[in-house]
């Protein structure tokens, strides 16, 4: 708990640092005043005044979030000698590059952390595909055992991990075009592979084990069972391999998860293998709720066989100069990508359930703190896209609102009315208000 209440801590100090930094640097920059560089909302728990203007550097009681206060006749009288550095006179263009400075600040900073993860070198699986079940999209598709994506859609691919990502993002459409080096054969074969059977649970699930896409790592390991579960009940012990479930060879810890999620309250025959021994064990599978839908699960963690993942391993490295573009490009599709599935969950198409609050936050910046600091580092590049694209959103309270008045100003060559800030002001307060109540519940639905 206190590894989660401190990563959270500073995940969110450094990016509402960033971002205000943001607004504060182009605000300087362009001459207007800063009074007030805030991290947190609220009372004032410590400040400090620095530098010419005299700027209060100030901690608040409400950790989330921060702000910057500039001099500004509509909101405190300002100094006859400061009028010109006020930024309600700054011209319309000035003052849209004030505002959106902060999101801007946010993506930039992903940048940076994804390119410092690809300069360290990111770990992961090769490409390399099992047989895939044969009912499966990847079967129809003639993907064979020993097949290495090479790309997808053209879009080279390092890694599985890099392959999950390129299917994640065709998310909507029909197919994608896998291209396969395949036995010793000089060019790559191509195969179509259909996206069209899948669901909205099966995107939110695990999409590449519903399509068939798998690597062999060879029979997993059961690294713990977890007391007074199915598993535990069955018998399973630490150490013993899961050869099969059903019938069915298993070539990973996801796929004995991916099969005994498939079946909620049914009893399965898992196959393992202890010692020299191998034998059938009935496990009663638990149901459980898990993002809205029913799932099974049996009560017990896995691991990838060691000799099979390493001979698997591949690290995913670039120079600094390769680094910085792959470091954008990730953090240009990763910020396409939220504003669909922003637009996906607004038509309904989406999940509620895929908006999570500081609860759900909290849990996964303690979990990726202690998986080490690539995977923390990656965690505060995505949790930064999302703040800098939420923000930019047009929505009256957030600095896509503000845009959204200052374009409103260009168009009609003046200021947006009082009534109608006011009432944008009202309109983004409720619907900022129903989001955050939206995050807290399902934040609250995931603990129970």
């Amino acid at each position: 708990m206190l590894i989660k209440i401190l990563a959270f801590a500073v995940t969110l100090g450094v990016l509402v640092v960033f971002h205000e930094l943001g607004h504060y640097l182009v605000a300087r920059l362009a001459g207007v005043k800063v009074l007030r560089f805030s991290v947190g909302f609220g009372g004032i728990v410590w400040s400090k005044r620095l530098g010419r203007d005299r700027t209060e550097w100030a901690l608040s009681w409400i950790p989330l979030g921060g702000y910057v206060k500039m001099a500004d006749e509509r909101e405190a009288p300002v100094a006859a000698g400061d009028l010109p550095r006020a930024f309600n006179r700054q011209p319309v263009g000035v003052r849209m590059a004030i505002v959106a400075a902060g999101p801007i600040a946010n993506l930039l900073l992903a940048v940076v952390l994804f390119s410092a993860t690809y300069v360290m070198g990111i770990p992961g699986q090769d490409a390399v595909l099992a047989d895939p079940p044969p009912a499966s999209a990847a079967a129809a598709a003639d993907i064979r055992a020993g097949d290495r994506v090479v790309a997808v859609d053209g879009e080279p691919v390092g890694s599985f991990q890099e392959l999950r990502w390129r299917i994640v993002r065709a998310q909507g459409h029909d197919n994608v075009e896998l291209s396969l080096a395949r036995d010793a054969s000089a060019m790559p074969v191509t195969r179509d592979l259909s996206l069209v059977a899948m669901t909205t649970s099966d995107w939110e699930g695990d999409p590449l084990a519903m399509l068939g896409l798998r690597v062999d790592l060879g029979p997993p390991l059961v690294d713990q069972v977890l007391p007074d579960t199915p598993a535990a009940k069955a018998g399973l012990e630490a150490g013993d391999r899961i050869v099969a479930i059903g019938g069915v060879e298993m070539h990973s810890p996801a796929d004995v998860a991916n099969v005994t999620h498939a079946h909620p309250g049914e009893t399965l025959v898992y196959s393992i293998k202890r010692g020299d021994a191998t034998r059938d064990v009935r496990v009663d599978v638990e149901s459980v709720d898990q993002n809205g839908r029913r799932v099974g699960q049996a009560g017990v963690r896995l691991r990838a066989d060691p000799a099979a993942a390493l001979r698997h391993a591949v690290v995913v490295r670039y120079g600094l100069g390769d680094a910085i573009v792959q470091g954008a490009r990730k953090t240009w599709e990763l910020s396409a990508f939220t504003v669909r599935m922003l637009g996906r969950i607004a038509t309904g198409d989406a999940s509620l359930r895929n908006i999570s609050g500081p609860i759900t936050m909290a849990d996964i910046a303690g979990q990726s703190a202690m998986a080490g600091p690539l995977v923390f580092l990656s965690y505060l590049a995505l949790i930064s896209i999302s703040l800098g694209v939420l923000n930019l959103l047009p929505v009256p309270l957030l600095d896509g609102g503000h845009l959204l008045y200052y374009f409103a100003e260009l168009i009609k060559g003046s200021p947006v009315s009082d009534r109608a800030l006011e009432v944008g002001q009202r309109i983004g307060m409720a619907m900022l208000f129903m989001l955050m109540a939206l995050a807290l519940f399902n934040d609250v639905s995931r603990l129970f």
